[in-house]
């Protein structure tokens, strides 16, 4: 498995290389424009070899123009694939915000908003017990009043954990107060012992904190029900520019990216902020998914 930091460091060494071809660049102009005033210099003295430093100073500006050019002629297939696969990540994020706009559609449809035309329903009717009992006390049915008000008030309750739950898909509350916090609460939610580091001395961008949050707590549901783990261990690191989140469970391995599976979705949602999802899942375990994310989007 490539080790957690070779993303940053990657990145630091494409920021550094870009720096180091353009400060080239430039002392072959300043190199350039010395020789040709030295040239000139000794030309006017008299010396004809002064011709040699035009030379030199034509050599290095073709180098100053032309190195860059290649640089970025032989690194244009690159650029295009990479352009090509986050269009690739940004159709599939379009998709998947459609297809979870029609979910939560259907679950208010479904969910929610029947229980409350049932609630409503159902302090009707209470209504019209109660302004019958108010027009003739001698006749009224009080008792049945009292069950519809009490079965609506059952109802509105139901509606308000749907409504929150649905909710919770969308942007866990738990966020509010971090992503250190968030772990806590699915650590002391999993079904296993989960151990936690975290080391964020400053807090990453909410759409990260959102996806790092939903790969934890898929990766540890994962191993409590699949992997036979007796305990986990959640690691977020912070490096320069990258948040890196190493989800391992001691359990019998054999995780595997496959279509349409639960990893196979997290790794696509990683993607759409050019980040990284690395399984090792030896069979006999254990079992370490790292999730390397740009800490801003």
């Amino acid at each position: 498995m490539t080790d957690a930091g070779s993303s940053p460091t990657r990145g630091t060494f494409t920021a550094f290389g870009a720096r180091h071809v353009t400060g080239v660049a430039v002392a072959r102009w300043v190199a350039a424009a010395c020789f040709v005033v030295w040239g000139a210099v000794l030309l006017a003295l008299g010396y004809w070899w002064g011709l040699f430093l035009f030379a030199a100073a034509g050599l290095n500006g073709s180098l100053a123009y032309l190195v860059p050019r290649w640089n970025l002629l032989r690194d244009a297939p690159k650029n295009v694939e990479r352009v090509r696969e986050l269009q690739r990540s940004r159709a599939l994020v379009v998709d998947d915000a459609a297809a979870r706009l029609r979910r939560i559609e259907q679950d208010l449809h479904d969910g929610a908003q029947a229980q409350l035309v049932a609630v409503v329903m159902k302090l009707g009717l209470a209504r019209d017990h109660l302004s019958t009992a108010a027009a003739r006390p001698e006749g009224a049915d009080l008792g049945r009043a009292l069950e519809l008000v009490d079965a609506a008030h059952r109802g509105a309750m139901e509606a308000i954990t749907e409504l929150r739950d649905l909710a919770r898909g969308i942007y866990p509350p738990a966020l509010d107060d971090g992503l250190g916090a968030a772990l806590a609460g699915l650590a002391a939610r999993s079904g296993l012992p989960v151990e936690r580091v975290v080391d964020l001395p400053e807090r990453p961008s909410p759409a990260i904190e959102t996806i790092a949050y939903f790969c934890a707590a898929e990766l540890l549901t994962n191993a409590a029900k699949h992997s036979g783990a007796g305990r986990a261990r959640v690691e977020v690191l912070h490096q320069p520019g990258f948040v890196t989140m190493r989800v391992s469970d001691d359990g019998t391995g054999g995780a595997r990216l496959e279509p349409g599976g639960g990893l196979a979705g997290l790794a696509e949602r990683v993607k759409t902020v050019d980040g990284r999802l690395q399984i090792e899942s030896p069979a006999g375990g254990p079992t370490v998914v790292t999730v390397e994310l740009p800490s801003r989007v």
